[in-house]
């Protein structure tokens, strides 16, 4: 992904070198995956796509380099060495930016993913009245102060919850961060004990901090899924054989089926149908029938390939829908070891899975039992946040 940032654009420093403890998982949470997708690209694609960002600088603890340009590949960054602490990282960062000589330089956490583009664009804005930026929400719950019993009121007037990215002048903040006593945890805080004025704007209720282990089902649910469907139909005449291949299970009969491939139309209309859902070609697009490779394939890796493109966009497959057409052989005997063959291709995504079959009255060329058919329907969810 290239960058669209205009001359004179601010830099964005990601900080990306804790260890999340807190979080749970085997990794730390920046590297875990949100939607399909990892974290820490999350934001980093936020700024890469916005026209006002320019150097794109990340800063890991010590060792994770190769890690986190491995998941940032394609991406304008750079990845650096931060410190063992918040405070020490920013401070690494904000001296590998300058280089750049930004002007500005938003500062913000790795573990805030849902970063959209009218936030950078307010915290921009504020930098245009101050030297400091700060994306803030009301305080409106109730406060009171206690240990196991309410023990006195907290006024919630004129109380925030600050977020991240954080927007600065560029020296001025490197120089408030180089002269800060240890402790720190609020960028805003640095500057504003330097003497400097750090303007609050309107922050962003999705914009949240990935922190505990529910956080991950909350970030979930705010990426704003969009639901898509995609529908299939493939065709296959008999031939020589004693067997047909439907939905990944052979089934005894009189012929078999010519084709490419082993000619299973149940399978080939559900792939049509998962990258008609996604919006990514046909089964001959991935897999041409002029490649000789495929000649006599299963048609289980097709299926399996097309999920893989929908787990891949951070998605999942909701429900699949095959419709049989034959007049024989009969499907219905069958049908419990076509389903859990279907479960099996599809078990990362655990779809709802429908498999039926129809005649066509004698009439056609599946009437007439010179060949099957197969039409298919699949649903599939995908992050859909327009702003993401």
């Amino acid at each position: 992904m290239s960058s669209n940032a205009s001359p004179g654009a601010a830099a964005a420093l990601i900080v990306a070198a804790g260890r999340s403890q807190r979080a749970g998982g085997d990794v730390p949470k920046q590297y875990r995956t949100l939607g399909g997708k990892p974290i820490l690209r999350w934001s980093a694609e936020a700024f890469a796509r916005h026209a006002a960002i320019g150097p794109i600088h990340v800063v890991v603890a010590e060792g994770e380099e190769a890690r986190a340009e491995a998941l940032l590949a394609g991406l304008p960054v750079t990845v650096g060495r931060g410190g063992a602490t918040r405070q020490q990282s920013v401070r690494l960062g904000l001296e590998q930016l300058a280089a750049s000589n930004p002007a500005r330089v938003l500062i913000h956490d790795a573990a805030r993913p849902m970063l959209a583009a009218d936030l950078i664009d307010r915290v921009l804005g504020g930098l245009n009245e101050a030297p400091g930026s700060c994306p803030a929400l009301p305080v409106v719950d109730s406060l009171r102060r206690g240990g196991d019993s309410i023990e006195g009121e907290v006024p919630r007037e004129g109380l925030w919850r600050v977020q991240t990215p954080q927007g600065f002048d560029f020296l001025l903040i490197r120089a408030a961060h180089a002269s800060a006593a240890e402790g720190a945890t609020d960028d805003a805080e640095v500057l504003r004990a330097a003497g400097h004025q750090v303007r609050l704007v309107p922050g962003d209720e999705k914009a949240m901090k990935v922190t505990l282990p529910q956080d991950f089902e909350t970030a979930e649910r705010l990426l704003d899924w969009v639901t898509l469907s995609g529908s299939g139909y493939d065709v296959h005449k008999f031939g020589p054989g004693d067997h047909v291949w439907l939905c990944g299970v052979p089934v005894p009969h009189s012929h078999g089926l010519i084709g490419h491939s082993d000619a299973d139309v149940g399978l080939h209309a559900l792939t049509d149908a998962v990258l008609g859902a996604l919006g990514d070609g046909d089964i001959g697009t991935h897999f041409p029938p002029s490649d000789p490779q495929w000649k006599g394939a299963s048609s289980d890796r097709f299926l399996a390939h097309a999920a893989s493109l929908v787990a891949a966009a951070g998605g999942r497959i909701l429900h699949v829908d095959v419709t049989l057409i034959c007049e024989a052989p009969k499907v219905g005997p069958h049908r419990p070891a076509m389903l859990a063959r279907l479960a099996d291709i599809l078990h990362d995504h655990a779809p709802r899975l429908s498999v039926k079959a129809t005649t066509t009255e004698g009439l056609g060329f599946t009437g007439r039992r010179e060949g099957l058919a197969a039409q298919a329907m699949a649903t599939i969810r995908l992050p859909g946040w327009s702003k993401i």
